[in-house]
């Protein structure tokens, strides 16, 4: 089977982002279809903020939340933990092959997880199968090629190049948002429902956040590694990317607004 690599990893810096995700903030286009009572799957639960807010909603229903590797869930274990809640399983699973039975889940969700998979459809089709009958696979993913930002610092443009790059080079697509629907559509979904929300960071305290954490992550991160492994960076170059990220958190009429793909399939 076809495999990809993680490309951001689990440094400090990329858990600081992922924490801040809610399911208001992250999946508020799903949680109209939720209810108490009803079974979930969280693929991809990262740290386990959003896993818990989903938990929250279906309770007493339960939560499966997996993760790749143990060390992976270890931190959506803790937070949940952290949170005293009694309806949540973990798994530890592979997307492209879950180790579920058919139709076992009332809802399959998916945060920021087909971006990084060797093979989106095979995924889809995966949530699909264990999805039961009328069930909803709920996914949603950033399209990097989306992201649009001021003041437009030439470093910022080099930063994204980078990122495209190393990316693919792992198996990942980081324009992911804008396949979703001809992922579902090529994994066999005939009802599916498209759209897209933003993640907007411009007030003081977005900026010196954001800003701050890929300061940080260009310098620190699994990116940074491997960029600096390939050749397609120098430590000089994430030096500058890095001093590019605190300019513009700290300019005033700083903008970032980043774009994310969505959809709701019906099984």
């Amino acid at each position: 089977m076809a495999s990809a690599v993680y490309t951001h990893g689990h440094h400090e810096s990329v858990l600081r982002s992922h924490r801040w995700r809610t399911a208001e903030n992250s999946a508020a286009y799903l949680l109209p279809h939720l209810r108490p009572g009803l079974s979930l799957l969280d693929v991809g639960c990262g740290p386990g903020t959003i896993t818990a807010d989903l938990a929250d909603r279906v309770a007493p229903g339960r939560v499966t939340a997996v993760e790749v590797t143990a060390s992976a869930l270890d931190l959506a274990r803790a937070e949940i933990a952290r949170r005293g809640l009694t309806t949540v399983d973990f798994a530890v699973s592979d997307v492209h092959a879950l180790d579920f039975p058919d139709d076992t889940f009332d809802v399959v969700h998916a945060h920021q997880v087909l971006q990084h998979v060797a093979d989106p459809v095979r995924a889809l089709r995966e949530l699909r199968r264990v999805c039961r009958p009328g069930g909803v696979v709920a996914v949603r993913d950033a399209d990097y090629a989306g992201f649009t930002w001021y003041p437009r610092l030439p470093e910022l443009d080099e930063w994204m190049a980078l990122y495209q790059r190393t990316a693919r080079a792992n198996g990942g697509e980081p324009d992911a948002g804008r396949r979703l629907l001809a992922w579902a559509h090529a994994a066999g979904f005939t009802d599916v429902t498209p759209g897209g929300s933003v993640w907007c960071y411009a007030s003081p305290e977005d900026r010196q956040w954001w800003g701050g954490l890929w300061a940080d992550r260009i310098l620190k991160s699994d990116l940074a590694r491997v960029a600096l492994a390939s050749g397609d960076a120098t430590e000089a170059d994430l030096r500058r990317i890095s001093g590019a990220w605190r300019t513009w958190a700290a300019d005033d009429d700083g903008w970032l607004t980043i774009l994310n793909g969505e959809i709701l399939a019906r099984a």
